[in-house]
C-alpha cells in the first residue's frame, strides 16, 4: 500500500508505532461487517463493526461486536450506565464522528467517545475492523487497539 493510500487510523496508529496490518477490498456492494468478512475470506467472528450510539443523557457510545451480531440495546446500555441507549440516526454519523456509514472506526473520531467491544474479541489473536473508509479494514491485537483508545468489555449482543 503506498502512502497516498494510507486513512487517518492508519496515520494515527502508525504514529503510536501500533503493529498492524491492512485488508483492503473493491466490492462496492460490500458495506455490511458481514459482506466484508465474506469478501476478505475472515472468519465473520473474528471481523467487528462499529456502531454509534446516543444515551437517554444524550452522551455518545460506541460498540464494536462480530459483523453478523446484532447489538443488545439494552445489554449495551447497562454496559455504559445509561437508562437506554439508542443508534444515532444515519444523517448524524458524519457530523459526529467524521465517518460515514460502512466506513466508520472507532479511531480517530472527532472526539473520543466511550468504546465498549464485545467481549468475545478477547478469544482472538488480532480482530478487524473499519480503516476508516469503505474498502479499508485494519487488523490488529485488542491490546495494540487499547494503546490507541481506551475500551471496555462487555456482553453486548443478542442472544
Amino acid at each position: 500500500m503506498n502512502k497516498e493510500e494510507k486513512t487517518n487510523v492508519m496515520r494515527i496508529l502508525d504514529s503510536k508505532k501500533i503493529v498492524y496490518s491492512t485488508h483492503t477490498y473493491v466490492d462496492s456492494d460490500a458495506i455490511a461487517a458481514g459482506d466484508v468478512a465474506k469478501f476478505l475470506g475472515q472468519d465473520p467472528d473474528k471481523v467487528f463493526k462499529t456502531l454509534v450510539t446516543i444515551g437517554k443523557s444524550k452522551q455518545h457510545y460506541v460498540f464494536m461486536l462480530p459483523s453478523l451480531e446484532e447489538l443488545d440495546l439494552k445489554k449495551a446500555a447497562k454496559s455504559v450506565g445509561e437508562k437506554s441507549i439508542e443508534m444515532i440516526k444515519s444523517k448524524e454519523l458524519l457530523p459526529t464522528t467524521g465517518y460515514i456509514h460502512g466506513g466508520c472506526s472507532p479511531i480517530g473520531m472527532k472526539k473520543y467517545f466511550k468504546t465498549t467491544i464485545h467481549e468475545s474479541a478477547k478469544n482472538f489473536d488480532t480482530i478487524l475492523f473499519s480503516g476508516g473508509k469503505i474498502g479499508y479494514q485494519v487488523e490488529t491485537s485488542t491490546s495494540e487497539l487499547e494503546k490507541v483508545i481506551p475500551v471496555s468489555y462487555a456482553d453486548i449482543t443478542k442472544n
